[in-house]
């Protein structure tokens, strides 16, 4: 597939960040992929492996696809999140938040949204999540 647009030069494209999906391999360490990039995957035994073996897939898949004139998909955009997702936690973490949350007087959603933003940095979420009435 050649792309019709006016293509950007290769460090453009090797500079770009895309989220990277890892899944724990049922036969043992992990394996990562880049959806974006149809194919780009690898595994590793450790999490520092993998992490170091996904950036030497991105970038030579990105080599690969521009030298052969490939669209390039750019990372996806933050307004393609949904802002829902599901996890499984240990029963024993589920009563710990739940009883966290009880505590605090709030939902377990916002205790959950709360220690999260914390855990990444954005207090300011935590403030308005605590201010909501």
């Amino acid at each position: 597939m050649r792309n019709n647009t006016i293509r950007k030069d290769l460090d453009f494209y090797l500079n770009l960040r895309y989220p990277v999906t890892i899944h724990a391999d049922p036969d043992g360490g992990f394996v990562a992929e880049i959806e974006e990039l149809p194919g780009c995957m690898t595994q590793g035994e450790t999490l520092v492996e993998v992490f170091e073996a996904i950036e030497d897939a991105r970038r030579g898949w990105i080599q690969v696809a521009h030298e052969d004139g490939q669209d390039i998909p750019l990372p996806r955009d933050v307004k393609e999140y949904s802002g829902r997702f599901l996890i499984r936690v240990p029963k024993s973490l589920h009563r710990d938040l739940a009883h966290a949350a009880k505590q605090d007087g709030v939902s377990l959603n916002q205790y959950v949204i709360s220690s999260l933003a914390v855990g990444v940095g954005k207090d300011s979420v935590k403030e308005k999540m605590t201010a909501s009435p």
